[in-house]
């Protein structure tokens, strides 16, 4: 089959196995192995060591690069320092301890031999974050052990590949040099590693010195980026094997912490080459499966899954965090929460391809690596949810909506969601604009929301929905341009009604959140109406009581903002979009003060009267 048909195949796949996670929630990385296994193996559609040859181990090599780059550009430690310090701990004695225990359950239970044993336990410290935030939004956990599982993944992908490296350069000396000795093959393998650290670290300094200065232009920033990551780990790979995914690792790490503003613009093209990568990867990798190899699969590593879930992670968990502030339902919640993700499949095919070269048999991995996958995702997926609501460690799963601007409109949108019990918060860089949403006991933040040290403040993963409602309409635009790719571009709401593109002295619709109101209410209009005593009203809907009695009920002027599905689900209505209200929503309108005759105050004044007499008495 010829290449490029093989190539469109593999991206197909990949990505429509991405789509489909996307539309039903299942995790995407089981979908990517069986849409993989079912191309390669069973329905021999194509062969990547066929249609490749020599190519693909370098290609698989490149992708794992890029994906460790991507892992530790994620990795800042201001952000990890609110984390306490559960993680630290995790990372100093939990990944030697975990490698420790691994080991001996992969060779005296799995059967492994000790080199491979060793080097697939290194591996297996890695959680991935790319499994825990998705589990983690669909438990919805309490911050701190939320946190601590988040940054446990996102510091351990980067070590776990660190921990491979060293295993598989040890073994590969050894066997060149059987006679020599532990010192003369250790201090050998420091040096390079520190090497290959300073090659990377260089390489991050000249990206974080020439990027802000106008060095490189806009449009070329992410080609030299990658382009560099590339460069960085061939040439460290040429000092010695692998320690070019040290290098590519480190200078990850290291741009992450040297506050490069000029990143910033390139992070969702940084994260739509991962996604594309970690498709490619997977699709490639499972697709490289044979039956043969699954012949691993059988008792004794059923037994050494058994033990790395019930045994190697909770004896790494609660030995790790002896003696610390965690308490301890926290801790056997983190005992027990451990799916792996892409990197343990990624860091696996590519020994795999390489063991063979230093005389053991490495095809194992793959197919072992998958396994592992697969039962860590579905026991953990599947058991989040009740192990977090036995140990009462559930957070709030309803969606909450971030407000950008502490205003009277928006204080009382946010009084009204509390009372609906809506989580919200208020964003102004003001702190006495925030003074009436302080008084009224708002929960709120005070900073820019488009600062970067706000992203490491303030947790967006509670809030599904941001409506920007500033006094300036072009800074809303502004906020809802930068929000858009994190929180979806049909999720950010502003005021303001939308307008003609084709108009060059507007703002372009591309760059706008969508309006809020179906009339396009812009921030003057809402001002003005408040100060003559609009209000918001909420009107529960039944099956008796529907969404057009409740129209009618409220005054003709009234104008419907949203409504509140009863899983707290959050729709707007606008000029791009109707929701279908049903039963169980609760409607939310932004309406005139209703006029009252003097008859209907009559009958209101004596009900109240009724009401207040005590129990007994006559009328």
């Amino acid at each position: 089959m010829e290449q490029t048909l093989v190539i469109a195949m593999v991206g197909m796949l990949g990505i429509g196995a991405q789509w489909l996670a996307w539309r039903t929630g299942w995790p995407a990385i089981v979908l990517m192995l069986a849409a993989g296994f079912l191309a390669g193996p069973i329905l021999g559609l194509f062969s990547p060591e066929h249609a490749f040859g020599d190519l693909l181990e370098p290609m698989v090599a490149i992708g794992v690069a890029l994906i460790l780059f991507e892992g530790g550009l994620s990795l800042d430690f201001r952000e990890l320092r609110h984390a306490g310090d559960g993680v630290w701990r995790l990372v100093i004695f939990g990944v030697p301890l975990g490698w420790l225990f691994g080991s001996l359950a992969a060779h005296s239970i799995g059967g492994l031999e000790w080199p491979v044993a060793i080097l697939f336990a290194g591996i297996l410290v890695v959680t991935g974050p790319t499994v825990v935030m998705p589990l983690l939004r669909q438990s919805s956990v309490q911050p701190r052990p939320a946190a601590i599982l988040k940054w446990e993944a996102i510091v351990n992908d980067p070590l776990g590949a660190l921990c491979a490296v060293v295993a598989y350069e040890y073994f590969r000396r050894i066997a060149e040099f059987p006679d020599a000795g532990l010192f003369e093959v250790v201090p050998p393998l420091i040096l390079a590693a520190i090497i290959a650290g300073i090659i990377g670290y260089v390489a991050a300094a000249a990206i974080a010195w020439s990027f802000p200065r106008g060095a490189v232009p806009e449009y070329l920033k992410v080609p030299v980026l990658l382009t560099t990551v590339i460069v960085v780990f061939v040439f460290s790979n040429t000092i010695e094997h692998e320690a070019g995914l040290v290098a590519v690792t480190v200078m990850g790490i290291a741009l992450a912490n040297m506050n490069v503003q000029s990143l910033r613009s390139i992070h969702p093209f940084k994260q739509n080459v991962a996604v594309l990568l970690i498709s490619g990867l997977f699709i490639l990798l499972s697709a490289s499966l044979e039956f043969a190899d699954l012949a691993y699969l059988n008792w004794s590593f059923g037994l050494f899954l058994l033990a790395l879930l019930f045994v190697v992670r909770p004896a790494t968990i609660l030995l790790s965090l002896l003696g610390s502030s965690v308490p301890w339902n926290e801790r056997l919640f983190l005992a027990w929460i451990a799916p792996r993700g892409i990197v343990l499949v990624a860091i696996s095919g590519l020994f795999a391809l390489r063991l063979a070269d230093i005389g053991f048999d490495g095809r194992a991995l793959i197919g072992l690596s998958f396994a592992v996958v697969v039962a860590t995702i579905v026991a953990h997926g599947f058991t989040i949810d009740l192990v977090a609501r036995l140990l009462k460690i559930k957070g709030s799963n309803r969606p909450g909506m971030i407000i950008v601007g502490s205003t009277p409109w928006t204080n009382a949108l946010a009084d009204m969601l509390r009372e609906m019990e809506t989580p919200v918060m208020v964003v102004d860089s003001s702190w006495q604009r925030l003074a009436p949403a302080r008084q009224k006991g708002l929960p709120f933040y005070h900073g820019e929301i488009l600062n970067e040290a706000t992203e490491h403040n303030l947790d967006l993963t509670p809030y599904s929905v941001l409506v920007a409602a500033t006094e300036n309409e072009a800074y809303n635009a502004l906020v809802c341009n930068e929000f858009a790719y994190e929180i979806g571009r049909d999720r950010v709401f502003q005021l303001g009604e939308s307008v003609d593109d084709r108009d060059r002295h507007t703002l372009p619709n591309s760059i706008r959140g969508r309006a809020l109101f179906e009339s396009g209410f812009g921030v003057e209009d809402v001002n003005e109406r408040q100060a003559q005593g609009w209000v918001f009203r909420k009107t529960k809907l039944s099956d008796e009581f529907g969404f057009e009695a409740a129209q009618q009920r409220l005054p003709d002027a009234a104008n419907m903002l949203l409504l509140v599905r009863h899983d707290g689900t959050i729709r707007f209505f606008t000029h791009a979009a109707h929701p279908e209200p049903r039963a169980g929503d609760t409607i939310v309108s932004f309406s005139p003060p209703q006029r009252r005759t003097p008859g209907e105050v009559a009958a209101k004044r004596a009900s109240k009267k009724q009401k207040q007499r005590p129990a007994g008495e006559n009328a």
